[in-house]
Parts: C-alpha cells; structure tokens; sequence
C-alpha cells in the first residue's frame, strides 16, 4: 500500500509504497477512502521540516536543550546517531480520515468488515491507502454516510470539546477568535446548540465566509471600534464566552478576548496561543475564567483508553475523544450541521504534495483540503523488497522492533554486508521498518512476523520491541530454530520465563540478551584486574524520573523499572564476581502510584559476594547516571558512567575515554563472533538468575523486605 511521508531533516515529501499496517490486539484495520489535511497543524510541521538545521533550532529550543543534555551524557557519536535517526525518518503525516473497515483484530467486536468509519490520531489516521487504528479514535458510521465529510472526524472533535468548555446555554452568545478549519467548525457547533455566534478573524475571507454559513455576526479583528460593535451587538453585556481557535505567538487574541468577555464570562483556549495575558483591567476586574481545551477531549493521551481500549464510565465521563466524535458525526449525519463549504480543494491521494504546496505557500486561498483515494484498489502485500535479494551467507539476520535504541546501539554495530546478511525488517510502523531497511541495507521490510519466522535462509533473529512482546518472539524464535538475540527484558513474568527455560533444554539452545555494560571496556579491564571471588559491589544509579503513565511503568507493558532495567547492573555484579545470583531483598521509597524506581536491592551471590543496586529516580539530572564499585582482596574498582574507571591497590590507575562506551560495539562483535563458533557470549544461567532476581526484588518490596530465596 501507499503512504504519504516526509523526511524532518530535509522536508522531502513522498509517496511510497510500505507493507500493509500491523493489526494488533484492539486494532481496526480500515481502507482509506477519504482523509482530511489539516491546514494548521500539519501545515506548521511541514513548514518546520522544510527549514533550516538552524531555522529548526529556533522553532524548537526545548529539543536543542535535549541534544545537548544527551551529548553531555553520551558523547558525539550517540548524540549524531539520535539527531541523524530523528532527521532521517520517515515521519507519517494526517490525522483525520474515514473509510471501510477491512480487518479486525481478534479482540475487537464493535466493529466488523465492511462497516464505515470515521478515524482520528496521529500516526494512526495517516494519509495512507490502508491504516491500523484503535478501537477508540475509530467511530462508526452509517452505511450511506458522505465519507468526503466524515473524514472531518478528528478536528470536529476538537472544535467540539472546545464547545463543551465553554459551556454555553441556549441564547447565549459566543465570540470565536480565529476562524481557519477549527473555528469553522465550532461556529457551526454553537450554532446548533442555540448559541449566538460572532465570528473574528484578520482575514476578510475567512470573515465573509462565517458571516455566509456559520456566524451570526462577523467582523475583521482590525475593524475601527470593534469592541464597541460587539457590545452593542450583546446589548452592552458583552458576550458569556470566547473560543480561541487561532495560531499566533502574539498575545492580542487573549487579551483581546478579555476586552470582549462580560463579567464572569469564560475564555477558552483551543488554538496555539500565549497565555500570559494582562491582568488587568479586563481579567482581574471582570473576574474571567480561562480554561484550556485538550485536543479531542478526556481520553487523550492516556494509553490506557487510547491504545489499550479502556473506555471511561459514561455516568462518570460523558464526553469522551470517542463520543465526542460519535456526536460529531451524528450531527453531520442528520443535516443539523453543513460542512459542504468548507471543502475548497479535493486531491487524488498521488496529488498529495501538490496539495501541500497550496498550505505552504498560500498560493490561493483554501480552507479543507481533502484527499480521495482509490478505494476499489486491493491491498495484501505485506513485505516489500527495499535493496534487492540479499546474499545468503552462514549468518542471516533479521529484526522484529528497531526503534531508538536499536538504530542507535545495534543496527550500526552489524558486521559488514559481506559478512551477514541482512534480509528483513518488522516495526510496528511501515515507514520505520522502511527507513531503517533502506538505512542499513536489509532486504526487504514486512509487516508480517511469519514473513520472518518462516524464512528459511533468515537463522538469526534480533528483538527489539516493546518489553510485552519479547517474550513471544522469543519463544517463536526459537520454535522456528532461529538464533535469537533479545534486549533486555528476556521476559516480564515467570511464566514466561519457565516456558523459556523449557523451551531452551528441549531444543538444547539458548539466547543472547542485551546485558552490555559487561562487555564494556572498564567492565572487562576491572574483571581482568579483580579475577573472581568473593566480593562487595555498589551500583548507584541516578535513573531520572519518567512520567507515571509511561509505558514503561505498565506492568503488561513494560514491567517497571525494576524488571525493565535494573536487570543490566545485576548482570555487571554476576559478570564481576563470576558467581549467580540466589536471594535479594529489596525497600523502595514509597509512592502513592506504586511506581518502585527509587529502591535499594541487596543481592546475595552463591559464592558470597553480595552486591548493592541502589536505583533512584529522585535525584538531579545534574549527576551522572551511573556509578560502580567493586571491592575485593585489597583493590578497589569504580566505573564513573562508564566514561572513567579507577583501580586502587597499590598505588592508583586512572582511565578516561573520550565519550561514553557501555558495550554494544563489543557486545555485537561478541555476539556474531560466537554465533560462527556455535556458542553464546553470555551463559544461560546467568540470564535465567539475572532474571529472576529481578522478579524476586519486586516481590520482596511487596512483602515489605523480606528476603527472597530463588
């Protein structure tokens, strides 16, 4: 199938062909036969992706401030990996769209093939022949419904949660300040709530179009005495409530919208404005609310109604993204609002760049620009070929997941095409898996794991994805009698795991698993000079806070912090000491979410060494993320961020690298190196009690300490 992309670095746009989309669990799989450009958002993106290096520096300081907090960490080569890896995507553009429903997920039954929808969400509702949506940004529709309107699903939902926040009552009167696609449409939406509506704009256009079709009363923003005529409009009362929906650095709409608002009226804010508006005379004296309005309304941007489907009761919330949209539609549906006017231009779907041009350079006047699609075309290829037939070779590679990480750390760490094949790429998302297949010269790119699993010359398998998913692969993996290299986590519970550790005895193999810091270059010199024994270790390390709802914090998902990550510093202590791990008792600071990433892990070995983990999530961002020292028979070892190492015994030996070097070079070389001699680089019971030891410190916390013997 197709999809419209664009490259952020030089903003080059492109249609391409990419597998068909995923369809997971909780996914509706939907042909395209209308989306809708939005002139506002995605315009701005485009513009952004067109410009300079420099002219993106200034858009976005808040990300010149992230690159350069990774280079203070990481140093220039990972820093130009991550820069390069974001300037080099494909990024998906569009939001809005509406279609027919081609495939459902196994778990899905609300919808079912056939049926018309409307879909909402960025990086789900593409501007692509076919997209994967989930259940909630996705609406159903009447079978007869006019898809060239219904595709206005995802900013009718905007204009709509704005009009919910300003909660208006019938012959109230409400100003919209800005009047592109979303005040339009939120004129359009008083107006069939009773609500009397005054459209502004700067432009005359827009102006003379809402004084036609949705406004009662329209006026240019630079009209001589324009607050006056408002106020003699209301009656000299000033209107109940004003919706911004414009975009502008400057602060005269919100000021503005002060001038014009009665006492105790409301000021909502839907568009991308400043805020910080004067406080008096209007604010203070007038005692306004201001109040914000979120994308498409409760829903947003939590994951667990966005992609895993949980729905908000609706006695408690009821006005959801998802109803919203149903009553958008529902309001389209039966005439009360005509959208008709606002569609000034319509594309063929391989016209699309044309039709960006037009929003680029407002080379005429436009309003919705919507693209149609050839809906009767079929769409069943799920592997494309990228560069050709790979040679075959005694190791051929695959990779299910390459998303930051992998780009960063192991894909430029492959050995040379002439050494490995490099056959096929699968991401849960078409443009990365084509990017990455292009960028590294792999094969082709799929969107089908049995495309992967049941390629014959294909007897190394790389895991990268989300931590839920390894276990599956793995265990697939193996099943197909592939290699498998996993990042860490192997597995996220000890079902999992116990099937895992059958799974190896009965086809007598193992797995590789991305535990790096032990073939880091300190790693390996401290082992050298320490030998095995007995030893004291400490691991502190300043994890950072990540946000509550993040995925990694799921314990379906990501399985914490604990699971997810602290299994790497185990891994250094069993590596250093040269003995397993058996029991761990573990305390963490409590927090109200239950979150266990500010804990202190005691890890017992066999050979009885103990080791320290004090993980924290709490400190500065100031600090350097990871310390370690080991002790042992007179000498003493510490890493500083794997930047700088220090060996106390007799005298002092102190060693600096230039940047930050936690492995991954060596690791991959480890790895492909043992794979042609018939072996793995770390042995499996390491990773089983590694493992395990993490599983064991998370039940220690919830029994408040107690010692857990595995």
């Amino acid at each position: 199938m197709e999809q419209l992309t664009q490259k952020l670095g030089s903003g080059e746009m492109v249609i391409q062909e990419l597998p068909i989309p995923q369809l997971t669990s909780g996914m509706v799989m939907v042909k395209n036969h209308y989306s809708l450009i939005s002139a506002g958002t995605e315009g701005s993106t485009v513009k952004a992706a067109r410009k300079s290096l420099i002219g993106k520096a200034k858009e976005r300081p808040q990300q010149v401030k992230q690159v350069l907090e990774v280079f203070r960490r990481q140093g220039v080569v990972q820093t130009y990996r991550a820069v390069m890896k974001k300037l080099d995507a494909y990024s998906p553009l569009g939001y809005s769209c509406a279609g027919e429903v081609v495939a459902v997920a196994e778990d899905v039954t609300e919808f079912q093939v056939g049926d018309k929808v409307a879909c909402a969400g960025a990086g789900y509702a593409n501007h692509a022949e076919v997209v994967s949506v989930p259940v909630n940004l996705c609406v159903k529709l009447a079978q007869n419904a006019d898809l060239s309107l219904a595709c206005y699903n995802t900013l009718g939902a905007i204009a709509l949660q704005g009009v919910r926040q300003a909660d208006m009552r019938l012959g109230e009167t409400c100003a919209v300040i800005g009047l592109g696609l979303i005040g339009q449409l939120a004129c359009l939406e008083l107006r069939a709530s009773g609500v009397n509506v005054i459209g502004i704009d700067v432009s005359p256009a827009a102006v003379s179009t809402a004084a036609k079709h949705c406004a009662d009363f329209a006026i240019e923003r630079n009209a001589p005495g324009i607050s006056q005529q408002i106020y003699d409009y209301t009656h000299g009362i000033g209107v109940d409530c004003v919706i911004i929906a414009a975009a502008t650095g400057s602060l005269d709409p919100i000021n503005f919208a002060g001038a014009i608002c009665r006492k105790k009226g409301r000021v909502v804010v839907i568009g991308a404005v400043p805020t910080g508006f004067d406080r008096e005379p209007d604010y203070y004296k007038k005692e306004l609310e201001l109040k914000m309005s979120c994308s498409y309304g409760p829903g947003r941007y939590d994951l667990n109604y966005e992609e895993k489907g949980q729905d908000y009761p609706a006695a408690y919330v009821r006005w959801t993204e998802k109803r919203n949209m149903e009553a958008f539609q529902s309001l389209l549906h039966t005439g009360k609002i005509d959208l008709a006017y606002l569609t000034t231009h319509r594309f063929r779907f391989e016209e699309a760049p044309q039709a960006y041009d037009i929003v680029v350079k407002h080379s005429e006047p436009f309003l919705g620009i919507v693209l149609e699609y050839d809906h009767e075309k079929e769409h069943k290829r799920t592997s494309i070929s990228v560069s050709g037939s790979s040679p075959i070779h005694k190791i051929n590679i695959a990779f299910i997941g390459a998303g930051s990480y992998a780009q960063g750390s192991l894909l430029p760490n492959l050995p040379s095409v002439e050494q490995v094949g490099r056959v096929a790429v699968m991401t849960n998302s078409g443009t990365t898996s084509k990017r990455v297949a292009e960028k590294f010269h792999f094969a082709s790119c799929t969107s089908d794991e049995m495309d992967i699993l049941n390629n014959r010359d294909i007897n190394t398998l790389f895991i990268a994805t989300r931590h839920d998913t390894h276990a599956h692969y793995v265990i697939e993996g193996l099943k197909a009698g592939k290699n498998v290299y996993v990042e860490k986590p192997l597995c996220l519970n000890v079902e999992e795991l116990v099937e895992i550790e059958a799974l190896c005895r009965e086809k007598n193999c193992g797995v590789m698993i991305g535990f790096n810091r032990r073939f880091s270059p300190f790693a390996q010199l401290l082992k050298k000079k320490l030998g095995s024994g007995k030893m004291s270790m400490l691991y502190r390390i300043n994890a950072g806070h990540i946000s509550a709802d993040s995925w990694i914090h799921d314990m379906k998902t990501g399985g914490g912090r604990i699971i997810g990550e602290v299994c790497h510093f185990i891994d250094l202590m069993t590596f250093m000491c040269g003995s397993l791990p058996c029991k761990v008792s573990a305390s963490a600071l409590p927090d109200a979410q239950g979150l266990n990433d500010t804990v202190n892990i005691l890890v017992d070995f066999e050979n009885g060494s103990t080791g320290v983990v004090a993980y924290y999530a709490n400190g500065s961002k100031a600090l350097s993320k990871e310390y370690f020292e080991v002790y042992h028979a007179g000498t003493t070892g510490i890493i500083h961020d794997f930047k700088k190492c220090e060996i106390y015994g007799k005298g002092v030996d102190r060693k600096t690298l230039s940047s930050q070097d936690k492995g991954q070079k060596k690791m991959m070389s480890c790895f492909f190196q043992a794979l042609s001699e018939g072996k793995l680089p770390i042995e499996m019971n390491d990773i089983f009690s590694v493992t395990k030891a993490t599983f064991a410190a998370l039940k220690s916390i919830q029994e408040s300490g107690t010692p857990i013997l595995f």
